[in-house]
């Protein structure tokens, strides 16, 4: 397996939120997206507005920080946005039903160096670094699955 990677400058919030809006579209049952970086780089961010454009009417997107999980019913799919920054075993997201869901259906997870080997292998890499300047973020994403691989490439264009 190859891995793809790419490095994205996103110097906005705004600009957070067209990356998500335009990627929304792609997805399908079955992606998961791992959202890495410290706090305040912007996983919530980006999770939200992916979240809201799948979303067939538009809703509320809190954080799940201390619910753990929230669940949203997508057009053809549940949405699964996870925050595992509060767990402290990898048994624990097994407990949650974030395992099956990583089959069942689209999920964005937080913090996921909390799944430990859970980790889907085919799951869609996003690390998100603060930069110097106000707002200003690189995202890297990356896999080594060819479900990804052409969704990588065009985030570069």
């Amino acid at each position: 397996m190859t891995l793809i990677s790419r490095s994205i400058a996103l110097n906005t919030p705004l600009e957070t939120q067209s990356l998500a809006r335009h990627l929304a579209p792609v997805l399908r049952q079955g992606d998961v997206m791992l959202l890495e970086g410290p706090i305040g780089a912007g996983k919530t961010h980006f999770a939200r507005s992916l979240i809201q454009a799948l979303l067939p009417v538009p809703e509320d997107v809190p954080s799940p920080t201390f619910t753990l999980v929230q669940v949203y019913d997508g057009s053809n799919t549940e949405i699964w946005h996870a925050d595992l920054y509060r767990l402290s075993a990898p048994d624990e997201v097994v407990e949650l039903g974030l395992t099956d869901a990583f089959e069942d259906a689209i999920c964005l997870v937080e913090w996921p160096d909390r799944l430990a080997d859970l980790a889907p292998e085919n799951a869609l890499k996003m690390s998100l670094k603060l930069l110097e300047g106000e707002g200003q973020r690189q995202l890297t994403v990356s896999s080594t699955s060819e479900r990804w691989k052409p969704i990588v490439k065009a985030l570069s264009k």
